[in-house]
């Protein structure tokens, strides 16, 4: 698994925990939920900015969204 499709499953289980919609949770990083969706996906990468921008949507730490599953 690479870090691309390390962050999409974190964020996409960070934003379920918190029931939030990817419109949710766009509008409160600024972004667009297009965006979030194709980060989701694994379709785009995310820039460390934009790291920033979604874990502090979430309340936790950039490093949460890059840590791998344990297995």
């Amino acid at each position: 698994m690479d870090l691309k499709e390390v962050m999409a499953t974190n964020l996409r289980r960070a934003r379920h925990d918190r029931n939030l919609t990817q419109e949710d949770l766009a509008d409160k990083a600024g972004l667009s939920a297009r965006y979030v969706g194709a980060i989701e996906r694994g379709a785009v990468s995310a820039s460390v900015t934009v790291l920033g921008q979604i874990a502090e949507a979430l309340n936790i730490s950039p490093g949460q969204l890059l840590e791998k599953p344990k297995s």
